[in-house]
């Protein structure tokens, strides 16, 4: 068994224009003060990173490296959960991801697409630069649309949409075997890959491709009344990074799964703070110790009533002490000795 590594924090949700979230030095300040020793650091975010540079650099990347472990933190993973998605957009949903892309790319979905291609491509190189092995993002979805159909799905549509996934996918995740690097696909509503079937369909479809791997947030299973303990015991061989976010499902007579495009405050499954919702968090850490989980645990804050800062200062003491100290040692190892053959052939009744 292995031991794993926090806490973390994602840094996507507290980025903001004063300090200390305005910068990386003002907020590597702020989550070690909180405790936390490592950070997930969201590609888009330029105030962090320089994602061409860090592909292009060494030097670049050993110098932020530096900076940040000067800090007493250390890089968890980078995450392309924007450009994933855009490696995938259904067109119903062209002018709400445009938002993601660059500027030269919107209304131009063909060009959207490659381009995000090649940014995560790029994270994927800046990672190895980083001497970073797993990398968090999203797949992506063409299907969503057709998640709970009306009228119902043609003959071929899903075979179609994960082959035509899958041949998006391909090339990247072969340019993260050439990096050395796991691309950990946060399961997810609103992605094609979002439950167990899902990632089978695609892990499928991408020849069981070794780097296709999967990064464990057991809020959105929850959300989806998945078995999410269950879950690990599936997947465990695949999970290669892990979002520790909180959540509850309380539902009613007038709002169920689906949330009846409530406020979040409103719906029947809500995000909340470490501590407050109903994740079985102390079976997850033991499950993933006992299938040797050493990557890290990273907050992520997504709470429809505490503040992000009230969130911040207390996960960091929630994921430590959730960390199990795995042991090398059996609790009854005392009673034991060197072997004795007689003695064993005794104990079984053999002369």
């Amino acid at each position: 068994m292995k031991t794993i590594k926090g806490p973390g924090i994602f840094l996507a949700q507290f980025m903001g224009n004063h300090p200390p979230y305005d910068s990386l030095d003002g907020i590597c300040e702020w989550v070690v003060n909180l405790g936390y020793k490592g950070i997930q650091i969201p590609v888009w975010e330029e105030r962090l990173i320089n994602i061409d540079l860090a592909a292009e650099s060494k030097t670049y990347c050993d110098d932020l490296k530096g900076k940040i472990n000067s800090y007493g933190l250390e890089i968890t993973e980078l995450s392309t959960h924007l450009l994933g998605q855009l490696v995938a957009v259904h067109p119903a949903y062209d002018r709400l991801f445009d938002a993601f892309a660059a500027d030269e790319v919107k209304e131009n979905p063909a060009a959207r697409t490659q381009w995000a291609i090649e940014k995560v491509k790029k994270a994927g190189t800046a990672s190895k630069n980083l001497g970073l092995t797993a990398h968090a993002t999203f797949s992506g979805a063409l299907m969503w649309h057709t998640v709970y159909p009306w009228p119902q799905r043609p003959n071929g549509l899903v075979e179609l949409g994960f082959k035509e996934l899958a041949n998006r996918w391909k090339p990247i995740l072969d340019h993260f075997e050439d990096c050395g690097v796991d691309v950990c696909y946060e399961i997810h509503p609103g992605e094609d890959l979002h439950d167990g079937l899902t990632y089978e369909r695609f892990l499928a479809a991408v020849g069981g491709h070794g780097r296709a791997c999967l990064l464990y947030d057991p809020s959105h299973f929850l959300l989806q009344q998945l078995d999410y303990l269950q879950f690990i015991d599936f997947y465990h061989d695949r999970i290669k990074a892990f979002h520790v976010k909180d959540a509850e499902f309380n539902p009613t007579g007038k709002c169920g799964v689906y949330g009846g495009y409530a406020d979040w405050k409103d719906r029947a499954g809500r995000f909340r703070s470490l501590g407050d919702g109903q994740i079985d968090f102390k079976n997850i850490f033991s499950k993933l110790s006992q299938y040797d989980y050493d990557g890290w645990a990273v907050m992520e804050w997504e709470c429809c009533i505490k503040s992000p800062e009230q969130g911040a200062k207390e996960g960091a003491p929630f994921i430590e002490n959730h960390i199990i100290q795995v042991t090398d040692k059996a609790f009854d190892d005392f009673a034991g000795g060197a072997i004795d053959e007689d003695l064993l052939k005794g104990t079984l009744g053999i002369d």
